[in-house]
């Protein structure tokens, strides 16, 4: 048991890595395809990625052990499809005009989300550190949200990375309730429902992208960001849950922010300074309960 903990946080951890990439990367390609076909790109290389990796993976012992879904789970499928439209969508927006090291801390909002979403309606535990985290990140993500100190109005952008971490933290439960079955089969439904939903509404709204290098790079980015990385998110909630998963996955927006600095090489703000130390300490209570939890 203790073994396969240790995996799963490992599995989480891996996840994460690979999503790190996703702000700084997108925020660059932003400059060429407009932001809900960017969301589309990157879904649907992750279907089409993934859908590949199956190709290849299909003989393996654990790919034959895997559950498939039912309609049993069509809810939660249906659910976490639609999610993946919005969210991805309110986050190219909001990338578009915030700054990559912002959104890249602004992610982890995503375990505000998760956990309260998971206490409230799935009845997942939160202790008395988790609590305390959780008000630690949302400080944070308030200071980072904060456009002008001095006038003490607040960036739109930061907004709406922040309503796509709520959608997020409601499909990280809907996602929950689906990782006992094969996370291979999860990815691909979610990279291709996702994927063709968000491009529908990029071509009703009349956005599009004609250079072939510039979409090739999304759907690249799409694999490695959103579909190995999902796929390995999948692995890690069997055995964590989603608010400890969600925790563990923590460490992306700092390897972003890392990322965003060597890629923009702009001084951070005086909010992002103010707001680093606080969501470093919340995600450190938030990965230290889970570990004591376990011991």
């Amino acid at each position: 048991m203790q073994r396969n903990y240790k995996i799963a946080i490992l599995w989480a951890i891996l996840a994460a890595t690979l999503y790190s990439f996703s702000s700084p990367f997108s925020k660059i390609l932003l400059n060429k395809i407009p932001p809900t076909m960017m969301a589309a790109l990157l879904y649907l290389g992750a279907g089409i990625g993934m859908t590949i990796f199956g190709a290849f993976s299909r003989t393996s012992n654990a790919r034959t052990n895997e559950l498939s879904l039912t309609k049993d789970e069509l809810p939660y499928i249906v659910s976490m499809v639609v999610l993946d439209i919005i969210a991805p969508v309110l986050l190219m927006i909001g990338l578009n005009t915030a700054t990559p090291e912002n959104v890249s801390l602004l992610n982890n909002f995503e375990i505000v989300a998760t956990s309260l979403i998971a206490l409230l309606i799935f009845k997942e535990t939160i202790t008395k550190r988790l609590w305390l985290s959780i008000v630690l990140i949302s400080i944070s993500s308030i200071l980072l949200s904060i456009e002008d100190m001095n006038s003490f109005s607040f960036s739109l952008g930061s907004i709406l990375v922040l309503l796509a971490c709520i959608c997020w933290g409601f499909e990280n439960n809907c996602t929950r309730k689906l990782s006992q079955k094969d996370p291979l089969q999860i990815v691909i439904i979610k990279g291709f429902g996702s994927g063709l939903g968000s491009l529908i509404i990029a071509l009703v709204i009349k956005e599009k992208v004609t250079d072939i290098k510039y979409i090739a790079a999304a759907l690249v980015l799409g694999f490695f960001a959103y579909g190995l990385s999902i796929f390995f998110y999948v692995h890690a909630q069997r055995s964590l849950g989603a608010a400890k998963t969600s925790a563990y996955y923590a460490v992306a927006p700092f390897i972003g922010v890392v990322l965003s600095f060597i890629i923009f090489r702009q001084p951070p703000k005086i909010n992002f300074i103010i707001a680093l130390p606080i969501m470093i300490l919340g995600t450190y209570l938030t990965t230290t309960d889970n570990l004591h939890a376990e011991e």
